[in-house]
């Protein structure tokens, strides 16, 4: 029963702070540090895999409209007609994802180990809130998505390779990335989530190989998936109107108040 709670809660946690601007790995790691859970789910890759695919889903879920669009254009310039606003889409995640995948390949053992510390969370928690209060603060905010450029897109995706960093924030650094770009933050928030899906699906699929089903973490992983999917798809469609009318500063001032218990929590503990 312990093992399905705690499946559940994590995959709450990992759908929620996917998407919102402050960090699923992070929080992910905080929670197991904060309460000392060491279930068969913790550590776990084929846990991990199935947190994946489930925001995996959210993201696929919300955005469905936008990848048919994207894979009608795609085919239409494959047919050889004018290259449409949505199949320019194609080539700026594209080029967006490989700085992402070039970091993440090269520097996984540490990420999975030495970038576990929940003080080095914390520290990037701040940096991170720094980094988004500057750019939403300063942004124009006058592009928007159908604006977006090789350079742009390639700008947001070196921003998502920082995100491997826990608590940094996948979506917080790239939105941040957007908005430094002059992007609305809706049409920021947008290419960030477009943005992640081949990360993630990249990320569940570099793991795959090693996934096993036994026990009460079948029953686990199966929870997980559903939680993150749910929790995810509001998480986004949440994000995405609230960022048509406010600023970034409420996720500002969470993280900084997290960092500020963690380092507390720390000195006590």
């Amino acid at each position: 029963m312990t093992t399905i709670i705690e499946a559940i809660i994590l995959g709450v946690i990992q759908g929620l702070t996917e998407f919102l601007p402050i960090s699923s790995s992070g929080h992910l790691i905080l929670a197991q540090w904060a309460t000392g859970w060491e279930g068969e789910l913790i550590n776990n890759l084929t846990f991990d895999v199935a947190l994946h695919v489930g925001t995996l889903t959210a993201v696929l879920w919300y955005f469905w409209r936008d990848w048919l669009k994207i894979g009608k254009a795609t085919l239409r310039v494959v047919q050889g007609k004018a290259m449409e606003y949505e199949a320019k889409l194609v080539w700026f995640i594209a080029l967006g994802t490989i700085p992402a995948v070039v970091v993440g390949l090269t520097l996984e053992h540490a990420v999975e180990t030495a970038f576990r510390n929940p003080l080095l969370v914390a520290g990037a928690l701040v940096f991170g809130s720094l980094l988004m209060w500057l750019a939403d603060r300063y942004s124009s905010r006058q592009r928007h998505l159908g604006n977006m450029t090789l350079g742009h897109a390639l700008f947001v995706g070196c921003a998502q390779a920082v995100a491997l960093i826990p608590g940094i924030s996948r979506s917080g650094i790239t939105i941040s990335a957007g908005l430094a770009a002059g992007y609305r933050r809706e049409d920021s928030a947008r290419f960030s989530f477009l943005l992640s899906t081949p990360v993630i699906a990249g990320a569940a699929l570099h793991k795959v190989n090693h996934i096993t089903f036994q026990g009460h973490a079948a029953w686990g992983c199966i929870l997980g998936t559903l939680s993150s999917a749910v929790v995810g798809y509001l998480a986004i469609r949440f994000l995405i109107r609230y960022l048509e009318r406010h600023s970034l500063n409420i996720f500002v001032w969470y993280r900084l108040a997290l960092a500020a218990v963690v380092v507390l929590y720390a000195l006590v503990k």
